[in-house]
């Protein structure tokens, strides 16, 4: 199958290039882009990735996957709980706290194991991570 091509199946090939980008901001910049370039929004949360991902149907290949785990890992995440916990509402502060707990004790997901968990939650898509 040629990338980024639908058959007739309506099957596709898409590519994150985790080159591209260096946080999560970027991240979703980087699949708004590949994704949804047909578009005029963006996707900003985690939550509206995953609804994204409800229209695609195919293969997602993240290159440089690698890198996404480091620069995606422990210290971003901590950062973005963080975040969510200065900010308040309307973020459930006890879950994210215990989010953040979890992740200090070694038991968290950081943001790179989120994504791919999304991605891998979705039926429709195979994941490969290169």
């Amino acid at each position: 199958m040629e990338s980024n091509t639908s058959n007739k199946n309506n099957k596709r090939s898409a590519v994150i290039n985790g080159s591209h980008f260096s946080d999560l901001s970027g991240f979703y910049d980087e699949v708004s882009d590949v994704l949804m370039k047909d578009e005029d929004w963006k996707v900003g949360t985690l939550d509206g990735f995953d609804d994204i991902l409800y229209g695609f149907q195919g293969e997602i290949i993240w290159k440089d996957s690698q890198k996404s785990r480091e620069d995606l890992g422990f210290n971003l995440t901590k950062e973005f709980y963080e975040n969510k916990i200065k900010q308040g509402k309307p973020f459930n502060i006890k879950l994210i706290q215990q989010k953040l707990d979890d992740l200090i004790d070694g038991n968290g997901q950081t943001l790179f194991e989120i994504l791919v968990e999304i991605l891998e939650s979705h039926q429709n898509i195979t994941l490969i991570l290169r």
